[in-house]
């Protein structure tokens, strides 16, 4: 017992670090069935592994999605994971992962899984500016930072199911957002998320209640945007606040996550007051522990965007 609670307070201790812990997995080869490549999703989103179960088939379902299954009394959609991004399976849909993510439970189908590999966040690269950008955030180095490493394709779950269920998109709706936002002038809120869906969606609600915003797409970026805005603004011999109100962060970030950018910027003497939220689609007792560790002013889960404004609200008028 005592080696089983050690693993879960090393696994737990992970948000502290930089790090994190990536569930490898294959989807099956390319139309010709060669290769078969490896994509990875970060652990915390993972409830359980199973064998596939029997599943049933949905009238009317959307494309990849293969119907739904009772896992001990929950009904769960599952999804094709392996049409969606174009692989063909060798030997069939023989595991399924069921995944707790943005306020959800779903099931996605795949050939295989590997292993877990420990990595830190700075092993993994955005894809946003690859050819590889769409339905993956960012790409993994498993072995490290050498030339021979294998590579790991990191999925933008976000955009996935944005795709595979456009009927449940949370568009915001700028009628029930509320009141425009009062902010110093010049001062922005500074976001960081690396999912372009995710990014859209902050956009669309930072509009809607009138807050200018610098969007980034690490937590590196967002840090090294703050040291640039902070800058201009001693040039100017004014104070951070007067350039940055607010932080507004995701969890799972390439380079740098947002428990590691949170908590630089409560440990920096410039930057300790400045609110910080932390939005994400990574929920639980655990993780919100951390959040509170970290010193994050509040937790939004994703994506309800009145939730967010409130919180935005919330934090500014301290």
């Amino acid at each position: 017992m005592s080696t089983v609670q050690q693993e879960v307070d090393e696994r737990t201790n992970l948000t502290g670090s930089n790090k994190f812990e990536l569930l490898l997995f294959r989807l099956g080869g390319d139309a010709n069935g060669d290769r078969s490549e490896l994509f990875g999703i970060n652990v915390f989103k993972v409830r359980e592994i199973v064998a596939m179960p029997t599943i049933t088939a949905v009238a009317g379902s959307l494309p990849h999605m293969l119907g739904v299954v009772n896992l001990r009394g929950q009904i769960i959609p599952v999804i094709d994971l392996p049409a969606v991004v174009g692989c063909t399976p060798k030997t069939g849909l023989n595991i399924m992962l069921v995944t707790e993510y943005a306020r959800t439970t779903q099931g996605f189908a795949v050939e295989s899984v590997e292993e877990i590999v420990r990595l830190d966040w700075n092993q993994v690269l955005s894809a946003e500016n690859s050819a590889v950008r769409g339905m993956v955030t960012s790409i993994a180095r498993l072995d490290g930072d050498t030339e021979n490493t294998r590579l790991a394709q990191v999925l933008d779950v976000e955009q996935i199911l944005r795709q595979i269920t456009p009927s449940d998109s949370k568009e915001v709706d700028p009628e029930t957002m509320g009141d425009k936002l009062k902010m110093r002038d010049g001062a922005v809120i500074l976001a960081a998320d690396d999912s372009s869906v995710a990014r859209s969606l902050i956009e669309q609600a930072l509009s809607a209640i009138g807050a200018p915003y610098i969007m980034t797409k690490t937590g590196k970026e967002a840090w090294e945007k703050l040291q640039a805005l902070t800058a201009a603004a001693q040039a100017e011999g004014r104070a951070v606040s007067d350039k940055v109100a607010m932080v507004l962060t995701d969890l799972e970030m390439p380079e740098m996550d947002g428990f590691t950018l949170t908590r630089k910027i409560k440990q920096d003497e410039r930057f300790k007051a400045l609110p910080v939220i932390i939005h994400s689609s990574l929920s639980g007792s655990t993780n919100e522990e951390h959040i509170k560790t970290v010193g994050a002013d509040a937790y939004v889960a994703k994506f309800v965007a009145e939730e967010l404004a409130a919180a935005i609200r919330k934090v500014l008028a301290k």
